[in-house]
């Protein structure tokens, strides 16, 4: 089977293994790019998952302005001055501080998602798939693959990343860890925009 060399560098992107290592796991599992990652995650081979236990406090604060209509700001942490300093990590900062204004995120994580609104638009879900008299069980799994989906596209780190859509801000910052060698995680980040009503 022939596996196209752009999944074969995306994978080795992603967990910082060489391009043979990510050759055989995308052809022991037919091509599926998911399925190999998860499999080198379980063998612990993505050299990203273990640099992501690393404290990160380095890094920069950075902005961008849209227009001078939207206004972002990003705190992105490595773990040295060093790379902190690197143009590949300053590009990153300022990609995802584009990003944040383009696609505007409510949320970093699901993990930061207040569970209060979480149990808020899960309840929303509930009370519509009532009205289709569908079997309890089956609601169940309606509503809990809506939550995921409705906080996926507001969480910053699931999101489709504005300039290459097949990959989320998520797997741009384990590509970036792997570059660089270094734990890299977004602290926070804040976005403005002009006239907007904040509650």
């Amino acid at each position: 089977m022939a596996i196209d060399i752009k999944e074969i560098k995306r994978l080795k992107d992603l967990t910082g293994v060489g391009l043979t290592d990510a050759k055989n796991a995308l052809e022991q599992n037919g091509g599926n790019f998911d399925k190999a990652l998860e499999e080198m995650r379980k063998k612990g081979l993505t050299k990203a998952e273990k640099r992501g236990e690393r404290e990160a406090r380095q890094g920069l604060v950075t902005t961008y302005n849209h227009d001078n209509r939207i206004g972002v700001v990003v705190e992105l942490n490595c773990e040295t001055d060093f790379v902190a300093r690197n143009e590949i990590f300053a590009n990153l900062a300022k990609d995802i501080a584009m990003h944040v204004a383009a696609s505007n995120p409510e949320y970093l994580s699901i993990e930061k998602v207040p569970t209060k609104d979480i149990e808020k638009i899960k309840n929303e879900f509930i009370e519509k798939a009532k009205e289709s008299n569908k079997p309890k069980d089956m609601i169940e799994k309606i509503v809990d693959n809506q939550v995921k989906k409705y906080f996926a596209e507001k969480c910053l780190l699931d999101q489709p990343f504005i300039k290459d859509p097949d990959t989320t801000i998520g797997e741009l910052v384990k590509e970036n860890i792997a570059k660089l060698g270094e734990n890299i995680v977004i602290r926070k980040f804040s976005r403005i925009a002009l006239g907007e009503i904040v509650d």
